[in-house]
């Protein structure tokens, strides 16, 4: 478990393990980032959003999104001052992005290039 404060890529085949009971017969984790709290996983069908919430984190709240829905996504890259780094997707039929921040533990580029394949492919 990461630090508060420091996100980091986690392996796909732990990822795999750990989340089996969300993932549909056949599906494989491709990528996974662990936030703060929150872990986000890349899949061969879909983008699964973990939401750890509350003081303890026991409740937890899956977010599914197909990549089809996906109609377009933005990085925000860290700059000198502020080391947060941000994804915004954005939904069809949802005028407001799902927004998440990774830390500079996380190379932006590389969760880019992770969906660009995912959504243009």
């Amino acid at each position: 478990m990461a630090l508060f404060g420091n996100a980091h890529t986690v392996n796909p085949q732990s990822a795999q393990q750990d989340y089996a009971r969300l993932l549909g017969h056949g599906e494989q984790v491709h990528a996974a980032f662990l936030l703060i709290r929150d872990t986000i996983l890349f899949t061969d069908r879909r983008l699964i959003l973990i939401d750890k919430q509350g003081i303890t984190g026991k409740k937890v709240e899956y977010h599914s999104v197909p990549y089809r829905s996906i109609t377009h996504f933005a990085v925000e890259t860290a700059g000198t001052f502020d080391l947060d780094a941000e994804l915004k997707i954005w939904l069809s039929g949802s005028q407001l992005p799902i927004q998440k921040t990774f830390t500079k533990g996380v190379d932006i580029y590389e969760v880019q290039a992770i969906l660009t394949q995912f959504v243009a492919g």
